[in-house]
């Protein structure tokens, strides 16, 4: 099991490069295509009083999918090796809408840890997660490889933590050593530990060493118990579930989710 094609988006008034550095060396890592993806929305017009003011026009159209043509050359630049199959797409319209659109040709999504829609016409990274229906690596400012040598599990018995596992193996795989952590209430533990032990039996089968990790739940965010566990085992890479549901159009991110995208100095492979 293995990514066959992976995707890095590229934001195109940045240029992330220790983030396409990173995706290029997953991309020889699992012999994988790697597709750069960049997108801008157009600005919509202004309207005052009921009246068209202001809005762009065919140059200032075409100056943006210049731009965007331009990031790609850049993107082939920084990413080219006669060994690696590139390709790059971009798009005007809404980020978001971009890379749930073209998230269906990639096994595994690259982005950034960045601003979760913040800025108008940013890329909504947790909404992205959410809609996209794949994995997603997110990668803190600044980091340009990822070996996953050790691999740390954040394990809670939901959907979205299955998957995420499952999305996970082909970096499990590759793994010198994998932890599958649980934080649990008081008086929890022995529980806890056999739904570790049914997890790490899975991975067995799967032919992957793993050992399970139980602590009691302390106060404060759980994403920052788990950054801690990750320091403490050296690990560099997490995997956990993401949580979220919409509401009013809006997404409402779970703590866990939400403090992970924020706060993690470590790579995050996230699955909805």
């Amino acid at each position: 099991m293995s990514y066959a094609v992976l995707m890095v988006y590229v934001e195109p008034d940045g240029t992330p490069e220790a983030r396409v550095h990173l995706a290029a060396g997953l991309a020889d890592k699992f012999t994988a295509t790697l597709i750069g993806l960049s997108a801008r929305i157009i600005p919509r017009p202004i309207v005052a009083d009921g009246m068209l003011m202001e809005g762009p026009t065919e140059i200032d159209v075409e100056l943006m999918a210049k731009g965007l043509a331009e990031k790609g050359t850049w993107f082939r630049r920084i990413a080219d090796s006669e060994r690696r199959k590139l390709e790059w797409r971009s798009a005007l319209e809404l980020p978001n809408e971009a890379i749930t659109r073209e998230a269906r040709s990639a096994d595994l999504v690259v982005i950034g840890q960045g601003a979760r829609g913040s800025i108008e016409g940013s890329l909504d990274v947790g909404g992205a997660i959410l809609r996209m229906g794949r994995p997603t690596l997110v990668i803190p400012e600044g980091i340009a490889s990822l070996r996953a040598e050790h691999v740390v599990i954040g394990w809670k018995d939901t959907r979205e933590a299955r998957r995420a596992l499952q999305d996970a193996l082909p970096f499990l795989h590759e793994a010198s050593r994998v932890t599958i952590f649980e934080a649990c209430g008081p008086g929890e533990e022995k529980s806890a530990m056999g739904r570790l032990d049914d997890v790490a039996r899975y991975l067995a089968m799967h032919h992957i060493k793993s050992g399970p990790m139980v602590m009691v739940q302390k106060e404060g965010s759980g994403a920052a118990q788990l950054i801690q566990v990750a320091k403490d085992e050296r690990a560099d890479l997490l995997v956990a579930g993401a949580y979220g549901h919409t509401r009013l159009g809006e997404w409402i991110f779970g703590g866990m989710t939400r403090d992970l995208l924020a706060t993690s100095p470590v790579c995050c492979l996230m699955s909805h």
